[in-house]
């Protein structure tokens, strides 16, 4: 990746860069406290202002709980065609992500927006972190569990929606599941033991676990049919609907992942499917897996399933799909 090619600077408190493409940085400020810091926007996946606010929010807000931090403040980042919407959008946009960021316990502390023609929003991001405490994506260990928080599925379904092939049901169970914050999940991980974490967006379960493989140095290997999944996600790949960055996803990874797991049907499509908002992947010590789902099931993160574990890496992939 482009990033690799730059010089790196050594700063002993720079704790986590760009290194394993993790989902966000990580900044030591004295032995007991470390700043997170991310940015992320995205484009209108609804035509509702508040509720795109809020996508885009906690999307970009689920980077800081990947690492294991707390949200403190948020900038606004905003690409606007004023000549075209008005400013009643820009104002429901606003208001839906202020409303995750006061959900999140953070404040907004102003922004920046510029003109454009296609609105995009998102927030930079900075939180605290004790400095012994961050998960990282690279850290899984031969023999952990891997649980994944939220169902997959939201890509395929945005598609299928500009078309009207999607349910209202599925439709609107879909949106719900994206503007849930992680902030549950990143607790109740918190009691336990975290080896591994990341987010889950628009490279795919695919393609963030290759990233938590390769960090980390080990295969994954995942369970296809125990993967959460939307509901009709499933269906609209089995009617031939698609997105636009599958293939790309697919073939980020293909040359280290075996797709030749016995699943059926378009199921594998479900694991390059891009998402936005996703949830927590994360690997802990198979002899806690038990405990952990049962307290994230517990405390409402009801779609969270155990996916498969974490195998040691033989020279070849760095995903199995079983």
């Amino acid at each position: 990746m482009l990033l690799s090619q730059l010089p790196k600077k050594s700063d002993p408190n720079l704790l986590v860069g760009y290194e394993t493409s993790d989902d966000a940085g990580i900044y030591r400020l004295s032995d007991d406290m470390a700043l997170v810091v991310t940015a992320d926007f995205i484009t209108p996946p609804v035509d509702d202002p508040y509720l795109f606010g809020q996508i885009a929010a906690a999307n970009s807000l689920s980077d800081v709980y990947a690492m294991g931090g707390r949200p403190i403040t948020c900038l606004n980042l905003m690409a606007f065609p004023s000549d075209d919407l008005g400013p009643e959008v820009l104002h429901g946009i606003v208001s839906g992500a202020l409303s995750k960021i006061t959900e999140a316990g953070a404040v907004l502390a102003g922004g920046h927006t510029t003109d454009d023609d296609e609105p995009k929003f998102g927030l930079s991001v900075t939180g605290l972190v004790h400095p012994d405490k961050i998960w990282r994506n690279a850290g899984a260990k031969v023999g952990d569990a891997l649980i994944l928080t939220k169902p997959v599925g939201s890509g395929v379904l945005f598609n299928a929606n500009l078309g009207g092939g999607v349910s209202a049901a599925a439709m609107k169970a879909c949106v719900d599941t994206i503007i849930t914050l992680n902030k549950v999940a990143a607790e109740v991980l918190a009691e336990f033991e975290v080896h591994a974490a990341t987010d889950i967006t628009g490279f795919g379960l695919g393609g963030h676990a290759f990233e938590m493989a390769e960090g980390s140095n080990v295969t994954l290997r995942i369970r296809v049919e125990d993967v959460p999944v939307m509901a009709e996600a499933l269906e609209m790949y089995e009617k031939g609907v698609t997105t636009g960055v599958n293939r790309p996803n697919r073939e980020l990874i293909s040359h280290a992942t075996n797709f030749d797991g016995n699943f059926p049907g378009k199921r594998g499509e479900i694991i390059v499917d891009p998402q936005t908002s996703g949830g927590l992947l994360v690997a802990v010590p198979a002899g806690q897996a038990g405990q952990v789902l049962a307290a994230l099931h517990a405390a409402g993160v009801a779609a969270a399933r155990i996916v498969g574990e974490v195998v040691e890496f033989g020279g070849a992939d760095r995903l199995a799909l079983v």
